[in-house]
C-alpha cells in the first residue's frame, strides 16, 4: 500500500436505494481509501482525503456532505488520522504480509476445521484485547443457496479497489475492500475484502468477505467476519456490528479511527501468487 491520499463513499439518507444501483459489484469505487498519515515504518504517509455522496443519493441525517466540487464543505466529515507508528506481519513462509499498527498484536492460531493443507488463520487484536480483524487463507470455496424470502437489502457504505491475487468468473468483481450493512431488526455492518457480488437487485442472504483465490490455492479472508447476515435478536453480533440507522454506519466509517486503521491495515495484505 503506497498511503497516498484517498476518498471514500458516503451513503445518503437514500441509501437503500443506492444499495440496488450497486447489486452488481460490491460498491462504488473511489480512488484510495480514507485516511489521513500517521508517520509509520511500513505504510507510508497518506494526505487528507474528502467524501463526496455516490451518484443518486443524499446525505443522512446528522451526517455532513461535501460540496459538488468533492472537497469537503466546512462542516463536512474531516480525515481521520491513522496510528502513528507501524509495523509488519509476515508469516514464517512469506505467503502473507500486512501492515499494522505498532501496538497492536498479530498471533498466529490454528485454522478451522475444513481448511486446505496449509492454511493459516492470523488474529489481529488490540493492546486491550478487542478483536479487529482475521486473516485466514486456504478456505474452500462455498455458494449457499439464497431463497428470495430469505433476502435483505443491503448497502455499500465504503468500496475501494485493491491489488490482490484472485480468480474471476461469474459472481467476481476486481478486489475491493468494503465496508457494507444489511439491514434486519436493526443495520448490521463488516468490513473486509472481496471480489464476490454481494447480491442481485440490493438483496443478499450474505455478504461475503472473501476473495476466489488463484486455483488450487482456495479462498482468502481478511476482515471482522468472513460472511455478514441479518442476525436475529437471539444470536450474537460481534465483531460485526450493530446500527439503528445508515446514517450511524457511515459516521463509523467516515469518522472512527478504529475503521482508518482497519481499513489501512487490510489494503496493505500481500498475498504471494
Amino acid at each position: 500500500m503506497t498511503g497516498k491520499a484517498a476518498s471514500r463513499v458516503v451513503s445518503g439518507a437514500s441509501l437503500l436505494l443506492a444499495g440496488s444501483l450497486l447489486a452488481a459489484c460490491a460498491g462504488a469505487q473511489p480512488k484510495d481509501p480514507g485516511w489521513t498519515a500517521g508517520t509509520g515504518t511500513g505504510a507510508g504517509s497518506a494526505s487528507p482525503a474528502t467524501a463526496a455522496p455516490a451518484p443518486g443519493t443524499s446525505t443522512p441525517a446528522g451526517s455532513a456532505a461535501a460540496s459538488p466540487s468533492g472537497s469537503a464543505s466546512p462542516t463536512g466529515p474531516q480525515p481521520v488520522p491513522t496510528a502513528p507508528s507501524w509495523k509488519t506481519f509476515s508469516d514464517p513462509g512469506k505467503t502473507v504480509s500486512f501492515d499494522l499498527p505498532q501496538d497492536w498484536i498479530a498471533q498466529s492460531v490454528a485454522p478451522e476445521d475444513g481448511a486446505l493443507a496449509g492454511a493459516l488463520k492470523v488474529e489481529v487484536k488490540k493492546p486491550d484485547g478487542t478483536f479487529m480483524a482475521a486473516l485466514r487463507t486456504g478456505l474452500p470455496p462455498s455458494s449457499a443457496d439464497c431463497p428470495e424470502t430469505a433476502r435483505r437489502p443491503y448497502t455499500v457504505i465504503s468500496s475501494v479497489p485493491m491489488e490482490l491475487p484472485a480468480a474471476g468468473g461469474e459472481g467476481t468483481i476486481p478486489p475491493r475492500m468494503v465496508y457494507r450493512v444489511i439491514q434486519g431488526y436493526r443495520f448490521f455492518g463488516s468490513y473486509g475484502i472481496t471480489n464476490v457480488v454481494g447480491g442481485t437487485d440490493g438483496q443478499a442472504c450474505e455478504l461475503r468477505n472473501v476473495v476466489r483465490g488463484p486455483a488450487g490455492k482456495g479462498d482468502y479472508s481478511f476482515g471482522d467476519v468472513v460472511a455478514l447476515k441479518a442476525f436475529a435478536p437471539e444470536e450474537k453480533v460481534a465483531p460485526a456490528q450493530a446500527f439503528d440507522t445508515l446514517g450511524q454506519a457511515a459516521q463509523y466509517v467516515n469518522e472512527s479511527s478504529d475503521f482508518a486503521n482497519v481499513q489501512r491495515m487490510l489494503m496493505s495484505l500481500k498475498v504471494k501468487n
